[in-house]
């Protein structure tokens, strides 16, 4: 696992919890941050569901021992969003803020993949868990102090948006992260699969159905291109709940 630019990078998981139909929120419009959205959507998960989640969760924390989560900015503002800081001059920061900026180390990570500068912190993090933004040089210049201020840290990785392969090498580099969970909705997990940069899935699915043209579901983003072929995945495990759920782990086949 080396990117072109010569750096190791870590494992990728992708976790998700979706209906049968892949969907894993109840409409495009509405984010599971929401109480009630979050309410609804767990309000027809069989009993079983919290077991299997708990299950993967230890799996995953004795085999990978994982030290960072990884989500998109689409889990906290919705696609249109813009950025509050849009348009605000280089000139506000010195030269120097467009470097990495690393103000605390952590024994976890929470790192948000938010090159456009669109979420507005109010968690920074914890005693255990810190929270880190990865940007890119076109990122606001406005979000980039906003972050200073707030004590959060970010790397930059790419030029107009962030490169993820780069963004994954410099987590490996710079927080020593051997395994990234990857969490996040569609966007960020179709943007991975695109890039080959994912190695293993975790999918929990439970018996619903959501339906509805343009409803998140756990790998989006951009379409397969015409003569592309599907991603090979390889089943390593498979567990079903009492009440109709699965946990299914796979590994992403190469070549």
């Amino acid at each position: 696992m080396r990117s072109p630019h010569g750096v190791g990078r870590p494992r990728v998981v992708l976790c998700t919890t979706a209906s049968v139909d892949g969907r894993v929120t109840t409409s495009p419009s509405e984010r599971l941050l929401d109480p009630d959205v979050r309410a609804r959507w767990q309000s027809v998960w069989p009993p079983d569901v919290p077991t299997l989640l708990e299950r993967r969760r230890r799996w995953i924390e004795e085999h990978h021992a994982p030290t960072v989560t990884l989500e998109g900015s689409g889990t906290f503002v919705a696609p249109a969003a813009l950025s509050p800081w849009a348009g605000s001059p280089p000139a506000e920061v010195a030269d120097t803020d467009w470097r990495d900026h690393l103000p605390r180390g952590a024994p976890r990570w929470f790192v948000v993949v938010d090159g456009r500068g669109r979420v507005d912190w109010q968690f920074t993090g914890d005693d255990e868990t810190a929270l880190l933004v990865l940007v890119c040089c076109a990122t606001p210049a406005g979000y980039l102090r906003r972050l200073r201020e707030l004590g959060v840290g970010y790397l930059v990785a790419g030029e107009e948006q962030v490169d993820l392969e780069l963004a994954l090498g410099r987590l490996r580099g710079v927080l020593g992260a051997r395994t990234v969970v990857a969490e996040g909705g569609g966007g960020l997990h179709g943007a991975l699969l695109r890039a080959g940069l994912v190695d293993e899935l975790h999918v929990v699915v439970f018996p619903a159905l959501v339906g509805g043209l343009g409803t998140p579901s756990f790998v989006d983003g951009a379409p397969l291109a015409a003569g592309g072929s599907p991603v090979r995945l390889r089943v390593r495990s498979a567990e079903s709940g009492p009440d109709g759920s699965t946990w299914t782990r796979y590994e992403v086949g190469r070549g």
